[in-house]
């Protein structure tokens, strides 16, 4: 079994090609993918080569973790999941390719439960589901953010998961003033915002100078949360030490952030509306993933499989 893939040879070189499939497996699933996004987090340090060294790194390798697609096949232990449309959080199905994450191609093969079912009226807003549990477990570690850092995805995300779980609206800061757009909650610039007894502050800027901003507008024994996704972080001490400032690095989501971002989703308290700004077909993945990355205008980037 072979299936067209992104393919990231090395930074900066990426090729749309067909690879072979490892077998399929008794506890394992065929999954046709109809949409995968682009991470502009995680696989933008892989693009630029900047990703910090850990297991399983090296190229070439089969970037994604944000899939939506239906069950076309299964082992025989997972036949009752034939039909069913599922969100993929990455795939190691590849034949001569690393995993890492292996869910941008046009079919994969996963174990079975890994495999979650969602609601098919999604259509491609079900990719968010990874950046909606990444932004769930940020605030679930801890109280909710009374600032958020940073008016990209995630940011508006974590924004909007805040109201959902009955916290106040959170005040935002974003740089771009294309970017201040939002109806439940405020959006300024940080230089128009004088407080300075922020309990909790949420990065999601990813910005690696991020420390001693958010510092400074600590009140005291408050917490910094690192919700984005870093090569190298310093700050300086002093302030630091003066606040009582607390660090809390938001790791990966669990897989009870995705059933709890599914469960609200469902229930209508969380909208996924409005945050894909761009599809393209996965032909034109080449041009797909820069455009991700360096356009300031593009808030998140959805390869469309269907027509591979």
């Amino acid at each position: 079994m072979h299936a067209m893939a992104v393919i990231l040879d090395q930074p900066e070189r990426l090729d749309l090609r067909r690879l072979a499939l490892t077998p399929l497996g008794a506890g394992d699933v065929l999954v046709e993918v109809e949409w995968s996004g682009v991470s502009t987090g995680t696989e933008k340090l892989f693009w630029t080569g900047k990703m910090p060294a850990f297991p399983g790194m090296g190229y070439p390798l089969v970037p994604g973790y944000e899939s939506v697609g239906r069950v076309v096949d299964a082992g025989e232990d997972a036949r009752s999941r034939v039909g069913d449309w599922v969100f993929v959080p990455g795939a190691n199905c590849f034949a001569g390719a690393r995993g890492l994450f292996g869910g941008s191609a046009q079919r994969v093969i996963l174990p079975a439960a890994r495999a979650m079912p969602i609601d098919e009226s999604l259509g491609a807003r079900g990719i968010l589901l990874a950046l909606a549990a990444t932004a769930h477990h940020a605030i679930a570690g801890g109280a909710a953010p009374e600032l958020i850092i940073g008016h990209g995805i995630l940011g508006r995300l974590l924004a909007r998961l805040t109201i959902a779980c009955g916290a106040p609206p959170p005040t935002v800061w974003e740089a771009n003033p294309a970017r201040r757009d939002a109806a439940d909650y405020a959006v300024v610039d940080a230089a128009d915002d004088d407080r300075r007894d922020y309990a909790v502050i949420c990065d999601a800027s990813g910005a690696p100078d991020i420390l001693d901003l958010a510092v400074a507008r600590l009140a005291k024994a408050g917490e910094v949360v690192l919700a984005g996704f870093y090569d190298r972080l310093s700050f300086a001490f002093p302030p630091a030490f003066m606040r009582s400032a607390r660090f809390r690095i938001s790791a990966e989501f669990a897989p009870d952030d995705l059933a709890s971002v599914r469960a609200l989703v469902s229930s209508g308290a969380l909208s996924l509306d409005g945050l894909i700004s761009h599809t393209r077909p996965a032909t034109e993945a080449a041009q797909a993933y820069p455009a991700a990355f360096n356009d300031p205008d593009c808030l998140k980037m959805v390869l469309d499989w269907r027509m591979v």
